[in-house]
């Protein structure tokens, strides 16, 4: 029987300008900043037990165990249906644009854009997965 993984604490994406993003996902998403690795990178509250890491590309290659990442990559934020509209009048006024709108099967629906580094970003209502 194997062990129970409870959730996923951290994730992190690798950036190529760290105070631009810090700012970004500061700014917009409204994470706060816990813990800071001066030009390596930061870690950002993203939910009550969840923390969203900022790499600076090619920072995290000197230490132990030596990581780094490349390319677009994709993460969701759990919101309230109630504040999506709300969301994505903010996106609005910050001229950021959304890509994509989405209705699930479930009764969800998605809101996806991009960060500073082309990360696709989503925020996601209850009703996107059979668990959310």
């Amino acid at each position: 029987m194997l062990p129970k993984v409870n959730s996923i604490l951290e994730s992190s994406l690798y950036v190529s300008d760290l105070p631009r993003s810090v700012r970004f996902y500061k700014d917009t998403l409204g994470l706060s900043v816990i813990s800071d690795f001066g030009q390596r990178g930061c870690a950002l509250q993203a939910g009550p037990r969840q923390v969203l890491l900022l790499f600076k590309k090619g920072a995290s290659r000197a230490i132990s165990p030596p990581h780094d990442g490349e390319g677009e990559l994709h993460l969701a934020f759990a919101v309230s249906t109630a504040a999506l509209a709300d969301w994505e009048e903010l996106l609005q006024r910050k001229e950021i644009a959304v890509e994509e709108r989405r209705e699930w099967e479930g009764g969800g629906r998605s809101l996806y854009f991009r960060d500073p580094d082309g990360h696709l970003l989503e925020l996601a209502t209850p009703g996107t997965w059979s668990i959310y």
